[in-house]
Protein backbone atom coordinates (compact mmCIF):
# COMPACT_ATOMS: atom_id res chain seq x y z
CA UNK A 1 0.00 0.00 0.00
CA UNK A 2 2.90 2.48 1.21
CA UNK A 3 4.28 1.74 -2.60
CA UNK A 4 1.43 2.28 -4.40
CA UNK A 5 0.91 5.74 -2.32
CA UNK A 6 4.57 6.84 -3.42
CA UNK A 7 4.30 5.90 -6.59
CA UNK A 8 0.82 8.19 -6.55
CA UNK A 9 2.74 11.15 -5.46
CA UNK A 10 5.27 11.14 -7.84
CA UNK A 11 3.05 10.43 -10.80
CA UNK A 12 1.26 14.08 -9.37
CA UNK A 13 4.33 15.44 -9.09
CA UNK A 14 6.06 15.01 -12.33
CA UNK A 15 2.56 15.82 -14.03
CA UNK A 16 2.59 19.40 -12.60
CA UNK A 17 1.35 21.55 -15.15
CA UNK A 18 0.78 25.04 -13.03
CA UNK A 19 3.33 27.93 -13.17
CA UNK A 20 3.39 30.34 -10.45
CA UNK A 21 4.80 33.91 -10.97
CA UNK A 22 6.46 35.17 -8.53
CA UNK A 23 9.00 37.84 -10.37
CA UNK A 24 8.49 40.16 -13.04
CA UNK A 25 10.06 38.54 -16.32
CA UNK A 26 10.68 40.55 -19.27
CA UNK A 27 12.50 38.76 -22.53
CA UNK A 28 13.18 39.67 -26.04
CA UNK A 29 11.09 37.21 -28.71
CA UNK A 30 12.88 36.26 -31.99
CA UNK A 31 9.69 36.01 -33.53
CA UNK A 32 9.24 39.81 -34.47
CA UNK A 33 9.06 41.72 -37.97
CA UNK A 34 12.06 42.89 -39.35
CA UNK A 35 11.93 46.32 -38.81
CA UNK A 36 10.89 46.26 -35.17
CA UNK A 37 11.75 44.58 -31.59
CA UNK A 38 9.47 42.49 -29.56
CA UNK A 39 9.11 41.69 -25.87
CA UNK A 40 7.11 40.04 -23.49
CA UNK A 41 6.51 40.71 -19.82
CA UNK A 42 5.33 38.88 -16.82
CA UNK A 43 4.21 41.19 -14.28
CA UNK A 44 2.93 39.30 -10.88
CA UNK A 45 0.45 40.17 -8.33
CA UNK A 46 -1.03 42.70 -10.68
CA UNK A 47 -4.53 43.02 -12.30
CA UNK A 48 -5.95 45.07 -15.33
CA UNK A 49 -9.00 47.15 -16.66
CA UNK A 50 -9.80 49.14 -19.80
CA UNK A 51 -11.01 52.58 -18.85
CA UNK A 52 -12.40 55.40 -21.42
CA UNK A 53 -11.30 58.76 -21.56
CA UNK A 54 -13.44 62.01 -21.73
CA UNK A 55 -13.59 61.28 -25.33
CA UNK A 56 -14.68 57.34 -25.30
CA UNK A 57 -10.99 56.41 -26.16
CA UNK A 58 -9.83 52.79 -24.30
CA UNK A 59 -6.75 53.00 -21.97
CA UNK A 60 -5.53 50.24 -19.53
CA UNK A 61 -5.24 50.77 -15.63
CA UNK A 62 -2.51 48.21 -14.37
CA UNK A 63 -2.84 48.38 -10.53
CA UNK A 64 -1.97 46.14 -7.24
CA UNK A 65 -4.29 42.29 -7.44
CA UNK A 66 -3.99 38.89 -7.74
CA UNK A 67 -3.50 38.07 -11.59
CA UNK A 68 -0.50 37.85 -13.61
CA UNK A 69 -0.59 40.50 -16.83
CA UNK A 70 1.14 38.73 -19.86
CA UNK A 71 2.24 42.04 -22.20
CA UNK A 72 3.71 41.74 -25.92
CA UNK A 73 5.08 44.44 -26.92
CA UNK A 74 6.07 45.29 -30.43
CA UNK A 75 7.84 48.75 -31.52
CA UNK A 76 8.75 49.11 -34.99
CA UNK A 77 12.11 50.76 -35.36
CA UNK A 78 12.18 54.66 -35.93
CA UNK A 79 11.78 56.46 -39.53
CA UNK A 80 14.88 58.62 -39.73
CA UNK A 81 14.43 62.45 -39.70
CA UNK A 82 10.48 61.53 -39.19
CA UNK A 83 8.73 63.29 -36.46
CA UNK A 84 5.74 61.73 -34.65
CA UNK A 85 7.14 58.40 -36.11
CA UNK A 86 7.04 56.34 -32.90
CA UNK A 87 4.46 53.36 -33.82
CA UNK A 88 3.78 50.63 -31.05
CA UNK A 89 1.56 47.72 -30.94
CA UNK A 90 0.86 46.22 -27.34
CA UNK A 91 -1.08 42.96 -26.55
CA UNK A 92 -2.60 42.58 -22.46
CA UNK A 93 -3.91 39.43 -21.09
CA UNK A 94 -4.88 38.88 -17.49
CA UNK A 95 -3.72 35.18 -16.44
CA UNK A 96 -4.19 33.53 -13.16
CA UNK A 97 -1.57 34.13 -10.62
CA UNK A 98 -0.87 30.26 -10.96
CA UNK A 99 -0.78 29.73 -14.64
CA UNK A 100 -1.92 26.54 -16.07
CA UNK A 101 -2.40 25.31 -19.65
CA UNK A 102 -5.56 27.31 -21.48
CA UNK A 103 -6.88 27.29 -24.93
CA UNK A 104 -9.51 29.83 -25.79
CA UNK A 105 -11.56 31.15 -29.18
CA UNK A 106 -12.87 34.26 -30.03
CA UNK A 107 -15.50 35.54 -27.53
CA UNK A 108 -14.27 33.12 -24.90
CA UNK A 109 -10.59 35.36 -25.20
CA UNK A 110 -12.29 38.03 -23.26
CA UNK A 111 -12.24 35.32 -19.95
CA UNK A 112 -8.68 36.62 -20.09
CA UNK A 113 -9.18 40.51 -20.58
CA UNK A 114 -7.16 40.14 -24.04
CA UNK A 115 -6.75 43.53 -25.53
CA UNK A 116 -5.03 45.29 -28.46
CA UNK A 117 -3.34 48.40 -28.45
CA UNK A 118 -2.26 50.40 -31.61
CA UNK A 119 -0.42 53.61 -30.22
CA UNK A 120 0.94 55.53 -32.90
CA UNK A 121 0.52 59.15 -34.19
CA UNK A 122 -2.24 58.15 -36.49
CA UNK A 123 -5.26 59.92 -36.53
CA UNK A 124 -8.49 58.60 -35.95
CA UNK A 125 -6.43 54.75 -36.02
CA UNK A 126 -4.83 54.71 -32.69
CA UNK A 127 -6.37 52.97 -29.52
CA UNK A 128 -6.73 49.88 -27.27
CA UNK A 129 -9.96 47.26 -28.84
CA UNK A 130 -10.58 44.07 -26.93
CA UNK A 131 -10.04 41.06 -29.08
CA UNK A 132 -12.95 39.01 -30.00
CA UNK A 133 -11.52 36.82 -33.20
CA UNK A 134 -8.86 34.59 -32.76
CA UNK A 135 -7.19 31.45 -31.19
CA UNK A 136 -5.12 31.80 -27.71
CA UNK A 137 -3.00 28.60 -26.91
CA UNK A 138 -0.80 28.33 -23.55
CA UNK A 139 1.43 24.72 -23.39
CA UNK A 140 4.02 23.61 -20.69
CA UNK A 141 7.08 22.82 -22.46
CA UNK A 142 8.92 21.76 -18.84
CA UNK A 143 9.28 22.57 -15.09
CA UNK A 144 10.46 26.33 -15.95
CA UNK A 145 8.76 27.43 -19.67
CA UNK A 146 6.01 27.30 -21.54
CA UNK A 147 4.48 28.14 -24.54
CA UNK A 148 1.72 30.99 -25.74
CA UNK A 149 0.49 31.06 -29.58
CA UNK A 150 -1.87 33.44 -30.31
CA UNK A 151 -3.64 34.39 -33.61
CA UNK A 152 -6.02 36.86 -33.63
CA UNK A 153 -7.22 39.81 -35.90
CA UNK A 154 -8.91 43.17 -34.29
CA UNK A 155 -11.40 45.21 -37.09
CA UNK A 156 -11.00 48.85 -35.84
CA UNK A 157 -7.67 49.43 -37.04
CA UNK A 158 -4.54 48.00 -39.01
CA UNK A 159 -1.84 45.67 -37.33
CA UNK A 160 0.68 44.62 -37.84
CA UNK A 161 1.14 41.71 -34.96
CA UNK A 162 -1.39 38.82 -35.97
CA UNK A 163 0.38 35.83 -34.55
CA UNK A 164 2.55 35.89 -31.46
CA UNK A 165 4.25 32.36 -30.82
CA UNK A 166 6.64 32.69 -27.53
CA UNK A 167 8.18 30.30 -25.16
CA UNK A 168 8.30 31.90 -21.66
CA UNK A 169 11.07 31.15 -19.48
CA UNK A 170 10.46 30.99 -15.56
CA UNK A 171 14.15 30.62 -14.68
CA UNK A 172 15.57 34.32 -13.36
CA UNK A 173 18.95 35.38 -15.46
Amino acid sequence: MRTILIVCMMFMISCKSNYTVSQHINQEVTTCPENGTCSIELIPNKTIVFEKDNIGILYPVISEGDKTILKYTYKRNEIPNTQDGNYIEIVYAELPTTIAPIKLSNEALQDIKLYFGRLCYCKGETGYFAIKNGDFKLTKNDKNSFNIDFNFKVSEVPQIISEISATISLKSN
